[in-house]
């Protein structure tokens, strides 16, 4: 009888000591882990809260959709100036760049006296397979006109993008040609090249130009080369000006090219983020090529990576104006409904250990958002002396000296080239008649210009032609009143531009 009395009781005994047991948890997950749980807990709770309470009791009907859209940005920007929220119709157009390739037609376009202009057609793609052209008019787009003041550059790219496999037909004007040109284009992938510049300087100097670093970028870089090889390449410029960064992994492959094996590259560490170091593996193919590489203040992240890398392994003489500043790594978190969030997760640190991020203050995009210009206040795109540093200094594997506190500064400095520099050139660049000029005289000249192959037969023609005449008579007819004195002053800086 005991016995049985004490079996029946059994599962009960086991049911309060598995109770006794969560409760003993939650106290010292509580008391032994700083409520760091609970604090977790309650504040997003506290979030939740508040957009129920908005969404029942607030005055007005609220769109709680976009009122989330819009208040996700706002908490990111309480953490650090790269944490970002991108919306989901933003992602694809964010990755274009990254990705080499998008859905469309394959053009280059600009909007000019209301009317959309081609101004490139891209190599391999659907555009150029139908036969459109740089200097075609799109006047219809299926039976939709679209000149006017209605369309801007945003609601054209719209119309023009679209699914892969899917048709568009566009009513075309050509200059020669009566009545409307009519091509039916069926969308697909459209190339975007990051190495948009590869050619000889001279019989033994290549020059590349990276815009940025993307899944492309590798491939891109190793064919130029190969083509220079072709042409007996015995020394090499990189030209990273510009270059906003992009794939980490990218710039760490083309690093890879130049130097011999068991080199740091780059590592990064944060908080939750264990150290992980790149290094060369020795298979690179030009690690002993005299290397020149080229860099400004809009050189960023990825870019910085190469650039820094190439200094501290003492492997490249770096030239231009102290970098941006950009030594945070973020990781892109996709959500179901399409949008993306980039989170900081770590720093990456060049070989000798700097951190190439310029300081911030969470919360406070003003004063970051202003470096560029302050550098200019400062004086530092004009003299060395003026570039600002942490102090903290770094040596590279030679052991020469570098610096911290945000960018990469130049083994050789280069200022900016502000000679010939005039109110009426100012002027005329910020009014945007430079680029409209390009158009508008290309336009009238093209079927001359097309059957030059050289930059330096395009260059003669200009010369010859007194293209800066030409622009001071456009640009008084688009209502910049002629200076001669200072177009006298400025002449070198327009036919450069």
């Amino acid at each position: 009888m005991a016995k049985q009395y004490s079996s029946r009781f059994i599962p009960l005994i086991i049911s309060v000591g598995i109770v006794i047991g969560i409760l003993l948890g939650s106290f010292f997950a509580t008391h032994f882990a700083g409520h760091r749980l609970n604090l977790l807990n309650a504040s997003s709770n506290k979030i939740s809260d508040l957009l129920h309470l908005i969404d029942d009791q607030y005055v007005d009907t609220v769109d709680m959709a976009d009122l989330v859209e819009k208040s996700l940005p706002c908490i990111l920007r309480e953490l650090d100036p790269h944490s970002a929220y991108i919306s989901a119709e933003e992602v694809e157009a964010t990755m274009e760049e990254l990705n080499g390739s998008f859905s469309g037609i394959g053009i280059q376009f600009t909007i000019y006296e209301d009317t959309v202009r081609v101004v490139r057609v891209i190599e391999g793609g659907p555009s150029e397979s139908v036969g459109l052209k740089a200097g075609d008019r799109i006047v219809k787009v299926g039976n939709t006109c679209i000149t006017g003041k209605a369309y801007d550059n945003d609601k054209v790219m719209k119309v023009l993008k679209g699914t892969s496999g899917s048709k568009i037909n566009l009513q075309v004007m050509r200059a020669g040609h009566k009545g409307l040109l009519s091509y039916t284009i069926t969308r697909g992938s459209v190339p975007v090249k990051s190495v948009d510049a590869a050619f000889m300087l001279n019989p033994t100097t290549g020059y590349m130009r990276i815009k940025n670093f993307g899944d492309a970028t590798y491939a891109e870089f190793l064919n130029a080369m190969a083509r220079f090889n072709q042409h007996g390449m015995s020394s090499l410029v990189i030209d990273l000006r510009g270059n906003p960064g992009g794939y980490m992994e990218a710039a760490v492959q083309i690093c890879n090219e130049f130097l011999p094996a068991g080199r740091l590259i780059v590592y990064t560490q944060g908080r939750r983020s264990p150290r992980r170091d790149y290094k060369s593996d020795g298979r690179g193919v030009y690690q002993s090529i005299p290397l020149v590489v080229l860099v400004d203040e809009t050189t960023a992240s990825a870019a910085e990576i190469m650039s820094g890398a190439m200094q501290d392994n003492d492997r490249a003489t770096i030239i231009g104006r102290r970098t941006f500043g950009k030594g945070l790594v973020q990781v892109p978190i996709e959500f179901r409904d399409g949008s993306m969030l980039r989170l900081t997760q770590a720093r990456y640190y060049t070989p000798s250990g700097r951190c190439v991020q310029k300081p911030y203050t969470p919360g406070d995009e003003s004063d970051y958002e202003m470096d560029l210009i302050e550098r200019d206040f400062s004086g530092e795109y004009y003299s060395a002396d003026s570039i600002k540093t942490s102090g903290k200094k770094y040596k590279t594997r030679l052991g020469r000296t570098v610096y911290g506190g945000g960018g990469i500064i130049p083994d050789t400095f280069v200022p900016r080239d502000t000679l010939g520099m005039t109110s009426y050139f100012k002027e005329a660049y910020m009014r945007g008649l430079l680029n409209s000029f390009a158009y508008y005289y290309t336009d009238h000249h093209r079927a001359r210009l097309d059957r030059m192959n050289k930059e330096q037969d395009v260059a003669s023609y200009l010369r010859s032609h007194r293209i800066v005449d030409a622009f001071a008579t456009f640009a008084e007819r688009n209502g910049l009143k002629r200076r001669n004195n200072l177009i006298q002053q400025s002449y070198h800086l327009f036919e450069t531009i």
